[in-house]
């Protein structure tokens, strides 16, 4: 007998997989349960081999299908107020609370129980099932699978990845990079402080220059209204440096980010802000050779900006229903390399809504995992269906 999702959901969010932790333990549930059903399984593993992805695909074989992707990992608990064990599934007046359940171990239920009832159809196209591991920290686990994919001739036409949306199809959300400043400086006892150079102070004008930079980005930076934030957005997120009070720092370290519109191009933005950082130490330079404030690279991803007449819209919309709503996400998703990267028609489309998700008590509800399942019972049904169109 097929579990159904909400019995699957159980046990994803039983298993505590918070970003660089283990997933293999679910993976393995994973596995118990699309094996028997047939299902044709490869892991990708993360070098240390403590986490993998998931690729599972069932029915025939060749080019062709959806994929349904989804990450296996959770943000922590640690410092939140939860009113039930966040590991513990509860049900509460039609929501269903536990860690990951929004973000987004709901859809993975859901999709695990699409494959079992996959399995007993007569496919004409597969369905293939991507769990991914370090998504909330950059998107940084699935690219090992993406990389072995795009050596492949049997890739997916289509992409479904299942962040919650509410179950709108999302066709699109904007880019991030990831990235730190170094404020070097030079040390020196406080009670001299002007015969030294503050590497704080090198971070406060830094943070300043992006406030700056946002401001432009703002007022005058490419617009797309189809966001709550319509323009590119520069973000500090953590600043860190000295180590006592009486020393003058020689180090600060500022890690923030761009978020990008289709419209802007980050490594511009990037540009910008690393001649800002120029003009920050420069006046410097007589005094302190070592003056310089160093930008590097820690993660990002691709933003996803799908035509409202792509292929995998065209497939939702006949699913869903030509009044199914679209728009555009303000987080980020794996979905920008599967387009990029794999040239794979691709949207978001998943139950639940992301204001739950990385808080306490967070939740689905029935009632959207219930759309959900309808939905990709409805997608089955598509792939078992002999006259296709073209476009799965």
């Amino acid at each position: 007998m097929i579990p159904s999702t909400t019995e699957i959901l159980t046990r994803l969010v039983a298993e505590p997989t918070v970003s660089r932790s283990s997933n293999l333990a679910l993976l393995d549930y994973a596995e118990s349960l699309l094996r028997p059903a047939g299902a044709r399984i490869e892991r990708f593993a993360h070098p240390d081999g403590t986490r993998a992805n998931l690729w599972a695909t069932i029915g025939p074989e060749g080019p062709g299908g959806v994929v349904l992707s989804g990450h296996t990992d959770v943000v922590p608990v640690e410092g939140q107020a939860w009113s039930s064990d966040p590991y513990v599934l509860t049900e509460r007046d039609g929501r269903l609370y536990g860690r990951g359940t929004a973000d987004m171990k709901g859809f993975v239920a859901a999709a695990l129980r699409a494959a079992l009832l996959a399995s007993a159809r007569d496919l004409q196209r597969p369905l293939h099932l991507a769990l991914s591991y370090d998504e909330e920290i950059g998107c940084l686990g699935v690219r090992g699978m993406i990389d072995a994919l795009a050596t492949r001739p049997d890739r997916p036409a289509l992409c479904i990845v299942g962040e919650p949306t509410g179950m709108g199809i999302a066709t699109g959300h904007k880019g991030k990079v990831a990235l730190r400043a170094c404020c070097h400086g030079q040390e020196g006892h406080s009670a001299l402080a002007p015969n030294a150079l503050n590497a704080l102070h090198l971070g406060a004008a830094f943070i300043a220059a992006l406030q700056k930079r946002q401001e432009a980005l703002c007022d005058h930076g490419a617009r797309d209204p189809d966001y709550d934030i319509p323009y590119s957005t520069i973000h500090a997120g953590m600043m860190r440096g000295g180590t006592a009070l009486n020393i003058v720092p020689n180090l600060c370290e500022i890690d923030f980010e761009i978020r990008n519109i289709a419209e802007d191009d980050a490594d511009d933005i990037l540009a910008g802000i690393e001649a800002d950082a120029d003009t920050i130490t420069r006046p410097y330079r007589n005094r302190f050779p070592m003056a310089c404030i160093e930008i590097s690279r820690v993660s990002g991803y691709p933003g996803l900006a799908t035509d409202t007449h792509a292929p995998a819209v065209t497939l939702l919309k006949r699913i869903l229903g030509d009044d199914a709503p679209t728009l555009k996400v303000a987080f980020g998703t794996e979905g920008g390399l599967f387009d990029r990267d794999l040239g794979i028609s691709t949207v978001v489309c998943g139950p639940g809504f992301m204001d739950q998700g990385h808080k306490p008590d967070e939740f689905v509800s029935l009632e959207q995992l219930d759309r959900c399942d309808a939905m990709l019972e409805r997608l089955i049904a598509e792939l078992a269906t002999k006259n296709e169109a073209d476009d799965a």
